[in-house]
């Protein structure tokens, strides 16, 4: 009997897969460790496979492609409720398999080896931020046990350690001054070390067609841009921008119900990361905003009288993801006075 569709739930070692056939009757359930997957399904014909968006998925999503079938990922909040009784690898599977069925089911876009490249990028240089952000910290705790007090700033404990150092008359014993020079050498060794992916970053960014054209809005910079074709690739997988908007998070969230709509506050949803560079852009536009006279900025600052600026700088994150949906769908160049002449003529 044909399989038509196949549900895996992937893990390490050990690989759950559940197939139907035609007529929606189960045909293959069956346990694979992870040296027999690829030999599995080279010799099964075509099928359409399906598997939950997680760690390895896009590298099994590229294997399998390769060996003719057509993947699709799904997100794991959209499995769930198709899991039957008890959560077990076998029960995953075969909820993947009815998931898959669905035809208004939505599916993760497929990454490419450069998009995971640039993310391992990212996510590098924010734990790397995170570790500078813990020894400025540590740090800064340690001295305020000794009675010294340095002010929240990364730029500020790297001026006041070399004088703390220095300083033979501030109470410190050889002991502790060894053992904070040897946090000062963690911190410099930590901003070289971001210094240098920012380096790969911009390169990056020069060299990538998309994350160029992205770099043409306001509030976009070499690192937002790289997260973006990280993240979301030619975004043809959303069909409009506010598809995009909503993955992101950027669109209220909505508790309605017998006929009456309640919009809540913004739903967070997606990614974090790009949420948070594209509202950090957002605020950086809102900043320089006023007295210019482009369309944008006079939108911005008309926005900014009327509501509270944090509500600005998400609504300018949410135009801003649109505008890059549609650079990213479009062979064209970002042009900020599109629709003007039509606007003056009407």
């Amino acid at each position: 009997m044909k399989i038509m569709r196949i549900g895996i739930d992937l893990a390490k070692q050990v690989f759950q897969i559940h197939g139907v056939d035609a007529q929606e009757k189960t045909v293959c359930r069956k346990q694979l460790r992870r040296n027999q997957m690829a030999e599995f399904f080279y010799k099964l014909e075509p099928c359409l496979i399906g598997m939950e968006a997680c760690a390895s998925s896009h590298y099994w999503a590229r294997t399998l492609l390769a060996m003719g079938h057509t993947v699709k990922l799904i997100a794991p909040q959209f499995v769930k409720p198709y899991v039957k009784t008890n959560k077990n690898d076998v029960n995953d599977a075969e909820a993947i398999c009815e998931a898959l069925s669905r035809p208004t089911m939505r599916f993760v876009p497929i990454k490419t080896v450069e998009q995971q490249d640039l993310q391992a990028l990212h996510r590098i240089r924010s734990e790397l931020i995170h570790q500078r952000t813990a020894k400025v910290n540590q740090t800064r705790g340690l001295l305020g046990e000794y009675g010294i007090v340095v002010a929240p700033r990364v730029n500020q404990l790297r001026k006041a350690l070399p004088e703390i150092l220095e300083d033979a008359e501030n109470g410190l014993t050889a002991r502790f001054r060894i053992l904070l020079d040897g946090l000062r050498a963690d911190l410099v060794y930590l901003d070289e070390q971001i210094a240098i992916l920012d380096q790969e970053m911009q390169r990056q960014a020069n060299e990538n067609v998309a994350a160029k054209k992205l770099q043409q809005l306001r509030g976009i910079g070499p690192i937002t841009a790289t997260a973006l074709v990280a993240a979301i690739g030619d975004a043809s997988a959303f069909n409009k921008g506010r598809d995009l908007a909503a993955w992101v998070g950027l669109v209220p969230k909505q508790h309605s119900s017998g006929g009456k709509d309640r919009l809540l506050g913004i739903s967070k949803r997606g990614d974090a990361y790009l949420r948070t560079l594209l509202i950090h852009g957002a605020r950086a536009v809102i900043k320089t905003a006023g007295g210019k006279e482009d369309r944008l900025s006079q939108w911005v600052q008309a926005l900014c009288t009327r509501r509270n600026k944090n509500i600005a700088a998400v609504a300018l994150a949410n135009k801003t993801i649109r505008l890059a949906w549609a650079l990213l769908t479009s062979k064209e160049d970002y042009d900020p006075n599109y629709g003007l002449v039509g606007d003056a003529a009407a």
